[in-house]
């Protein structure tokens, strides 16, 4: 007699944008003894490691088809990961399915975190359940405190306060979710371009002294499946070339790629990297 297996862990779909997160989160899911169904968005998805795992490539617009290929390959969970340029709405070409759900409010009316809750709450009444990155990938998320050997000093964290603070202002009117802060002036705001061009463009107007900070912080209306703001080796090597000397995350909101080559990296760099929290949740100090 055949012994009972134990229920396997719900098919994971993939909706995959660019950058290296994707793929991780496939690898992980395996390795955990999830199977996975990758859609990668075309123009979008770029990881090559995506290549092996069973999938489609859909263009962004192309909502029946990425719904009607998830669910015809069983997929329970979806998380939605990687880097996506928002476009026009004439780039996305809609298809029916994608011209009702942006005809309920209007994209114009919508910023990207108002697009991505109405992407989720689709995917929920399509009978999918939501899961965020961080769920899967159980260390992406930021903890409170130093996490590598390099201390940021009195200055560099009275920056990081100041630019968590305006990081959640920018988060609650939905613009974007971070800022370059030196020595209490703001030298640059990130909207549509991104955190990596944002860096680039702060060297720009660099004070003369110590080095500014790059703040990232998720949107205090923001839903934790979708989105939450992350680093990697890329925005921390754009962070150096800028003179800057640190990277604080809002902790539980924000994510690292590869934390532990992360980390490493910034040491050799002589760069912090802090998780914070407001200023009345507790000094993000890390003695």
């Amino acid at each position: 007699m055949t012994a009972p297996q134990d229920n396997p862990l719900p098919k994971l779909g993939i909706i995959a944008g660019g950058g290296a997160l994707p793929a991780r989160l496939a690898s992980a899911a395996q390795t955990a003894g999830r199977a996975v169904f990758v859609v990668k968005l075309d123009r979008h998805a770029d990881d090559p490691e995506l290549d092996q795992y069973p999938g489609i490539t859909a263009r962004l617009g192309a909502a029946a088809r990425i719904l009607d290929a998830m669910r015809d390959n069983a997929c329970q969970d979806v998380v939605l990961a990687g880097k996506v340029a928002r476009p026009s709405f004439t780039a996305i070409r809609p298809d029916w399915r994608a011209a009702k759900l942006l005809m309920k409010v209007g994209m114009k009316a919508l910023g990207d975190d108002g697009l991505l809750r109405l992407v989720g709450q689709e995917l929920e009444r399509e009978g999918f359940r939501l899961v965020g990155a961080h769920e899967i990938l159980t260390d992406l998320a930021v903890s409170e405190g130093v996490l590598g050997t390099i201390k940021p000093d009195d200055q560099a964290l009275s920056d990081a306060r100041h630019g968590l603070r305006v990081a959640r202002i920018l988060g609650q009117a939905d613009v974007g979710q971070g800022c370059v802060v030196q020595q209490g002036l703001v030298l640059a705001l990130e909207a549509i371009e991104g955190t990596d061009e944002m860096v680039r463009r702060s060297a720009n107007y660099r004070r003369d002294g110590v080095g500014g900070v790059l703040v990232k912080s998720s949107k205090p209306q923001q839903d934790k499946r979708l989105d939450l703001p992350a680093i990697g080796l890329t925005t921390l090597e754009e962070a150096h070339k800028a003179g800057l000397r640190g990277i604080a995350l809002l902790a539980g909101g924000t994510m690292i790629i590869d934390r532990s080559a992360v980390i490493e990296r910034a040491d050799r760099l002589g760069m912090f990297v802090i998780g914070i929290r407001p200023e009345h949740d507790g000094d993000p100090e890390n003695d």
